[in-house]
């Protein structure tokens, strides 16, 4: 029997991911050893990025299957290490490109992540039930996709994906987002607590920290699409927001009722102020479908909220900026959109037949359809003097 090529098993760990990173293993150094004998054993060493990895199991299965794919090889022996501090900060040269300060990479001219911030002028909404759907709606449309839960006192996105009490990965002072069974990476302050239970309790200068931190500390890597949840007013949040991604655009999400429609108009006003663009509005809890009516194939709708509110908002909107705000969609109400939130199985994925899902779906292809304006775009020119 011959052995297998070294070069050949060094290819075939090039096509494994580290999960959290989502760069081969072999690019980031994590191959500490490499070898194979004339029985075909190879015998390898993965080092992990930080003792107790979450992701270590995915990393031995995926090692084993790519090595055993390989001509020759007959058995593998995978040890898992761990990385020294010096090896660590090298991955970290390597994530951040060798750049020395660190920066928003979604506020750079040359980003093509499509930001989208999902605020309400109140709580009680539904506005991150909204922002979770849309995510993995996108990530189901084969995108890249990242969650912001920019809520910093009511962050709930990290329960609604199951990962409530998953912590990240930290490689020196670089975050590693929480990946999701979706595809969905996220951060949340909630991850970045001692205790779940912990009450967060700052104010403007460190709100302001909190979200660059969720922005320019965590390695985010390539990402289509990156969603914001935002808290609900015009607070500190909307205005960091404001600042540090002004070319950021935001989905308004309201519900049917006079009182809401118009705190709602606030939060879209909110936005433009900051020279951002709202793109559209999501009327949430629009009406309830009358079960009986619906097993006689009769389409009732009972309007517990009152209606008109989503349209009047987009309509306001819309003259006010002087450009098409329009209502993207009409979310039902339906009890499989609470409970998959409390369960952590996101509507979109639990039962996409559903007509709430259908309608999400429909603005996340409303708004991934787009091509990215130039609004708030920094185009990277300087005036000079004639």
């Amino acid at each position: 029997m011959s052995t297998p090529d070294v070069n050949a098993l060094r290819t075939a760990l090039d096509g494994v991911k580290d999960p959290e990173i989502k760069r081969p293993i072999t690019e980031l150094n994590m191959v500490d050893t490499l070898e194979a004998d004339d029985a075909g054993v190879v015998t390898v060493t993965v080092l992990l990025t930080v003792a107790g990895c979450p992701l270590k199991d995915t990393i031995t299965r995926d090692v084993n299957a790519a090595l055993r794919a390989v001509d020759g090889v007959t058995d593998v022996d995978l040890t898992l290490g761990v990385m020294t501090p010096e090896q660590r900060e090298g991955l970290k040269e390597i994530l951040s490109d060798g750049k020395a300060e660190k920066e928003i990479p979604f506020a750079q001219p040359g980003s093509l992540t499509k930001v989208i911030a999902v605020a309400s002028g109140k709580g009680g909404v539904g506005k991150s039930s909204v922002t979770v759907n849309l995510a993995l709606s996108m990530a189901e449309q084969g995108l890249k996709v990242g969650i912001v839960d920019a809520d910093i006192y009511g962050h709930s996105v990290p329960a609604m994906l199951g990962v409530a009490d998953v912590r990240p990965t930290q490689v020196e002072d670089l975050i590693m987002p929480v990946p999701t069974e979706s595809g969905v990476s996220v951060i949340s302050i909630g991850m970045l607590k001692p205790r779940r239970e912990q009450v967060v309790a700052w104010r403007g200068p460190m709100l302001d920290r909190a979200l660059v931190q969720m922005l320019a500390d965590v390695y985010w890597g390539d990402l289509d699409a990156l969603l914001l949840d935002l808290p609900p007013g015009t607070g500190d949040i909307a205005i960091s927001l404001g600042q540090h991604l002004p070319s950021s655009e935001i989905v308004v999400v309201t519900t049917p009722q006079e009182a809401a429609a118009e705190v709602a108009e606030r939060a879209g006003t909110m936005a433009s102020m900051m020279h951002q663009r709202v793109v559209g509005v999501v009327e949430n809890m629009s009406y309830l479908l009358c079960e009986h009516c619906a097993a006689e194939g009769k389409d009732h709708r009972i309007d517990v909220f009152g209606s008109g509110g989503g349209q009047r908002v987009a309509e306001t909107l819309g003259a006010r900026f002087g450009y098409d705000v329009p209502l993207l969609a009409q979310v039902p109400l339906d009890t499989r959109l609470r409970e998959g939130g409390d369960a952590g199985t996101p509507i979109v994925a639990a039962d996409p037949t559903a007509p709430a899902a259908q309608e999400l779906s429909k603005v996340a292809t409303a708004l991934t359809s787009k091509g990215r304006g130039l609004a708030g775009m920094q185009l990277g020119l300087t005036p000079t003097a004639r």
